[in-house]
């Protein structure tokens, strides 16, 4: 792999993780270009080349870490306070001078929102887990043909176009539910087909569900951290575990991609953090149906 192609499929991976429409189906479109044009890139269903996508992936997290740093630094102090209440103790009368609450402020357990967030975060990502392992068991290469990303494709640009005009958006991080963490990681399970995007799926099941804008895009980024490193921790015992596995791919090329996925990603996610709160989605759903036409008409190799 040439330190240009270790480029491009890094920049492929951190624009179209968080823009919503299907990175992976990208990505791996991309490959097979390379491929096509006489590129010696390792084949994409081989152990080498799910390792540099794996790697390119964590690229992305990095991006999320970049651009919403200030909310993940709120949320984790948040998060800690509410811990340190809970198996310390409410603090002592005068203690609001070194940081603790304030005058006549008394906390209850149901006032610890950032732990319960967490905890709902974790619920999504269980249920996303759950899910993920039995499209694992079955396999999702009945879904990898043209066709069937194609009309998969098509089904996000819908849903892409819906957000736009979602509403009434009245549930703020307070009005958050068991049932409402399920949902997302019901949709976040299924983007694990492909031609489905993760961040579409799960923000437009927040915006459905009355989330505000804000607080969908936040908490559907949010999970994609431990979702994403999870997935990727057992996708990497699989390809480490298997036998066929051979490292032509030198450390240059890995670290190009590394760092074009994760600077590429920052911008792609400011910029769909805009256009979502301004409610411009349906730009992305014009480009992924425009994409599942073109599929349908040249009909590509399988993925």
């Amino acid at each position: 792999m040439t330190l240009w192609e270790a480029a491009l499929l890094g920049v492929v991976q951190g624009l179209f993780m968080f823009i919503p429409v299907s990175s992976t189906s990208h990505l791996a479109l991309t490959q097979h270009w390379l491929l096509d044009h006489g590129s010696a890139i390792p084949d994409p269903d081989s152990p080498e080349m799910i390792l540099f996508d794996i790697l390119v992936h964590v690229g992305t997290l990095v991006s999320i870490v970049l651009v919403m740093r200030v909310s993940l630094m709120r949320v984790t102090a948040g998060i800690i306070t509410d811990l340190r209440y809970v198996i310390i103790g409410p603090p002592k009368r005068g203690s609001h001078r070194r940081g603790g609450l304030g005058r006549g402020q008394k906390r209850k357990i149901g006032d610890l929102h950032y732990l319960r967030l967490a905890w709902l975060g974790v619920i999504t990502v269980g249920v996303t887990g759950v899910l993920g392992l039995v499209v694992r068991a079955f396999g999702t290469d009945v879904f990898a043909n043209p066709a069937v990303i194609a009309v998969a494709l098509i089904i996000t640009g819908a849903i892409l176009w819906w957000t736009d005009s979602a509403g009434p958006l009245w549930r703020d991080a307070r009005h958050l539910t068991v049932w409402v963490a399920i949902g997302i990681g019901v949709a976040q399970a299924a983007a694990l087909l492909p031609g489905l995007s993760r961040s579409g799926l799960t923000i437009a099941m927040a915006l459905l569900l009355g989330m505000h804008r804000k607080l969908a895009a936040e908490y559907s980024f949010f999970i994609a951290i431990p979702t994403i490193l999870s997935a990727m921790m057992v996708q990497t015992l699989d390809v480490v575990r298997d036998d066929d596995l051979t490292i032509t791919i030198d450390a240059g090329a890995y670290a190009v991609a590394f760092v074009m996925a994760a600077g590429v990603g920052a911008v792609a996610l400011w910029a769909v953090l805009k256009l979502l709160y301004q409610a411009r989605f349906r730009y992305f759903s014009v480009y992924v149906v425009a994409l599942a036409v073109i599929i349908l008409v040249v009909q590509p190799i399988h993925l």
